[in-house]
């Protein structure tokens, strides 16, 4: 049985609550390695979803989906949190509108959605924004490895003299 659009939002709608509860919950946590790379790792299972031929797009659509997140929608992720050592435990600091952006990439999301599924079956629209999310997720992860990396390297620099 095919999803709606209605019922996908409902769905999403939830996993946006989720999201922001589980970041609320981990800027309480020291930052690891292991945390900031299981999420794309995780998220990567996702791909399964193209063994399904409804969730196939044409490569061009996903290669332009993953771009507009790693290139666009990652952006306002990385400027708006930062890695910060204290006492050699790495924490997350976010700005006071992180949750703001959030929320507007939510948006963004759900209105393209909205639009896009008009064009193609919904099951190849929720495959054409899973790699958008991949690509943000991607990025911004990847930003806080090297961010990550470089707080340690800068310690230990420091703390020769």
């Amino acid at each position: 049985m095919p999803l709606s659009l209605g019922s996908s939002a409902v769905v999403a709608l939830f996993g946006l609550v989720g999201v922001m509860v589980w970041r609320l919950r981990e800027g309480r946590r020291p930052v690891t390695l292991k945390t900031i790379v299981m999420p794309p790792l995780g998220m990567s299972t996702g791909f399964c979803m193209f063994l399904v031929h409804r969730f196939r797009v044409h490569w061009t659509w996903a290669f332009e989906a993953f771009l507009v997140g790693a290139c666009m929608l990652s952006v306002p992720l990385i400027r708006t949190s930062r890695l910060i050592l204290e006492n050699g435990i790495v924490m997350m600091r976010r700005s006071k509108i992180f949750f703001g952006v959030v929320l507007f990439l939510a948006a963004i999301r759900y209105f393209a959605r909205d639009y896009i599924g008009k064009i193609i079956s919904v099951e190849q629209t929720a495959g054409l924004f899973f790699i958008l999310a991949f690509g943000m997720i991607l990025v911004w992860r990847a930003s806080m490895y090297f961010e990550y990396r470089q707080l340690f390297s800068e310690d230990s620099f420091f703390s020769q003299y």
